[in-house]
């Protein structure tokens, strides 16, 4: 099999792939670049692309299938940056990776942790010599009814490590997991929206659940309510999340992702105007914590990324 990965992180990815592809027979090449119709020449003579995050629309599709591509293997959990449809309806297979979970687990109750004892407004006025404690207080999460939404690999390791805390926790999944009764009820959307403290949001990016908190769900929600989301940015309709920190109805929003951040996230702006004022808007706010999309980053999880997109390409190759 022979790969072209494009988005090459040099300083991280790179001796992942040298060790899997020498380890599993694979040749390979790659590039720091983004994948795009100018740089598709790259790919031609292989079987596969190895992308991140990249919008893989029908042009840019129709450009690698010309170059003879057979498969797309994004190292991301996620596809929903992939025409997935299209690909497959030009004979394109679509693969993806699984990781650690417990990468993203731990950044999310770091969140969590974090919205409970104010952190960011604690750090900001210490930042210009303002040690008073007025303001400050926080709560303690064993306190705190958690309610997760999406009881895969990650919310399920949420849900398992927050039990040390002694949080009450309610879940909901379309899909029950039977590890996760033992330490979570599972109930009714509505009911997570009504009765818990933190919200955290770990489902797929879907057709169904686009905006699933939107102004009607957060209008449910405790006064004071904190959400965590290390998903998907389009689960949380922006306008409503930020009428809704205005108002105080939210107390705290731990935002790892956000919407429309492709082609924002993983590089270097600075000086730049972004073209996403509501980013600016949100990290304007002392209750909100926005990250860029870093709560997959341990050297683990890079590793098991660079590792299954290669595997998983061959195994998909091998079924055809």
């Amino acid at each position: 099999m022979k790969v072209f990965v494009y988005s090459m992180r040099e300083y991280d990815e790179k001796e992942f792939f040298d060790k899997y592809c020498e380890k599993y027979g694979v040749q390979y090449d790659y590039t720091t670049q983004t994948p795009c119709i100018e740089n598709a020449y790259m790919a031609q003579g292989y079987d596969v692309i190895d992308i991140i995050t990249t919008v893989m629309d029908k042009p840019l599709l129709d450009e690698f299938k010309r170059m003879g591509i057979k498969c797309i293997s994004t190292r991301t959990i996620g596809y929903d940056h992939i025409d997935v449809d299209y690909a497959k309806s030009i004979g394109m297979g679509v693969v993806n990776v699984t990781y650690s979970p417990a990468s993203v687990a731990d950044y999310t109750i770091m969140l969590m942790l974090m919205g409970c004892r104010k952190i960011k407004h604690i750090m900001e006025r210490a930042d210009v010599q303002d040690y008073t404690l007025k303001g400050k207080i926080g709560r303690e999460i064993c306190d705190c009814t958690v309610g997760i939404i999406g009881t895969g690999r990650i919310g399920s390791m949420v849900i398992k490590h927050l039990a040390g805390f002694g949080c009450k926790m309610f879940a909901y999944d379309i899909r029950e997991n039977d590890d996760v009764k033992e330490y979570a009820d599972y109930t009714d959307i509505d009911t997570i929206f009504r009765e818990c403290d933190i919200i955290s949001l770990h489902a797929p990016a879907t057709d169904d659940n686009y905006h699933l908190i939107d102004a009607a769900a957060i209008d449910k929600m405790k006064e004071g309510v904190m959400i965590v989301n290390c998903a998907r940015g389009s689960l949380i309709d922006t306008d409503a999340l930020i009428d809704g920190i205005e108002s105080g109805k939210i107390g705290f929003a731990g935002l790892d992702v956000i919407e429309h951040e492709s082609g924002l996230y993983y590089f270097n702006r600075t000086g730049e105007p972004l073209g996403n004022p509501k980013l600016a808007i949100l990290r304007s706010y002392s209750n909100v914590l926005v990250t860029p999309h870093t709560a997959f980053y341990t050297d683990e999880a890079v590793s098991n990324m660079a590792e299954n997109s290669i595997i998983n390409a061959m195994k998909f190759l091998e079924n055809q």
